[in-house]
């Protein structure tokens, strides 16, 4: 899935730990919101018996499983690479991601269940007022949460963060669609309308798990950054003025890390010494706007570099 760059940061945009404190910040905020959207809709369900109420709840609550694991794996992600994990720890946050696409899958199917046994048993909705301010408090925390969570995506690119506000902006949505559900049964006694709102957010809920799961599933299969970003280190390598131009350009997005490697061709007559400087020069300029990057840079004399290394990777890399 191509990145949209204009809106979020680069991966890599900002320095490990810098990175790691915001996503740690909003993490504890997510969780902290999820325990008590999860005080208050138990409440509420088990005053009305709203099955909308009910979908919420699990929601919530999954939502609560998935924010404390993502703050558990935002702070492995960050640790600096050691002895036996010299690439570091960052693809924990794709990890996160993953099992926050099954709880949310495993919270549809539930929701879906329960929706279809009360279309076949209808029940009416009690005390229908303290469920809608029960949701209209959740709204705005929601919203809150929400606010938070884009500007540490604006700033570090976290995937697992990316994970969490989806659940939220699901939860905003199906916030309104209980709203909806609760006031229909309630004042009008379209008993169906609750169970087939949350049928709705059961199907929502689906498709977040989906796009979640895509995001992870890129970073663990080192899908590469997006073609803005590759064009960008391109430049950055080539705008010190010795190196001639850039081939084989791998990249990929681990956690709060971006790992970039190329070969660039030089001018043969360069000593060893100054072939050296130009690609420190040249690593320099791309740490400058990456300064979480991994960056290995492989020279080649112009018209003296004979094929080297595997054939699958050269052409893979063109």
């Amino acid at each position: 899935m191509a990145h949209d760059f204009s809106h979020e940061a680069l991966p890599g945009g900002l320095r490990a730990a810098e990175a790691a404190r915001i996503t740690k910040t909003v993490a504890r905020l997510s969780v902290a919101t999820a325990t008590v959207l999860i005080a208050l809709k138990l409440w509420a369900w088990l005053t009305s018996g709203s099955v909308a109420m009910l979908s919420s709840l699990a929601d919530s609550s999954l939502d609560g499983v998935a924010s404390l694991f993502t703050l558990l794996a935002v702070s492995y992600a960050a640790a600096p690479p050691d002895d036996e994990h010299r690439y570091g720890h960052g693809k924990a946050e794709a990890f996160a991601a993953m099992l926050q696409a099954m709880l949310v899958g495993f919270s549809a199917c539930l929701i879906a269940l329960e929706a279809i046994q009360r279309f076949r048993d209808p029940q009416p909705v009690f005390e229908s007022t303290l469920a809608l301010a029960v949701m209209g408090v959740s709204i705005a925390l929601t919203i809150g949460l929400l606010w938070a969570q884009s500007r540490a995506i604006a700033k570090t690119g976290s995937v697992a963060t990316k994970g969490d506000r989806a659940h939220y902006a699901a939860d905003l949505g199906a916030n309104l669609a209980v709203i909806v559900g609760i006031g229909a049964a309630a004042f009008l006694d379209w008993r169906w309308a609750d169970p087939l709102v949350g049928l709705g957010v059961a199907l929502w809920l689906a498709w977040s798990a989906v796009e979640v799961a895509r995001g992870g599933w890129d970073q663990l299969l080192d899908r590469e950054l997006s073609e803005e970003a590759r064009q960008r280190i391109c430049h950055l390598a080539l705008s010190q003025g010795v190196l001639l131009d850039v081939h084989q350009l791998r990249t990929r997005a681990s956690g709060p890390y971006v790992h970039i490697q190329f070969h660039a061709e030089m001018p043969p007559h360069l000593s060893l010494i100054e072939a050296h400087e130009a690609m420190v020069a040249a690593e320099r300029a791309i740490l400058e706007a990456f300064p979480a990057a991994d960056v290995i840079i492989h020279p080649d004399p112009r018209g003296y570099a004979e094929p080297h290394g595997s054939d699958v990777f050269a052409e893979a890399a063109e």
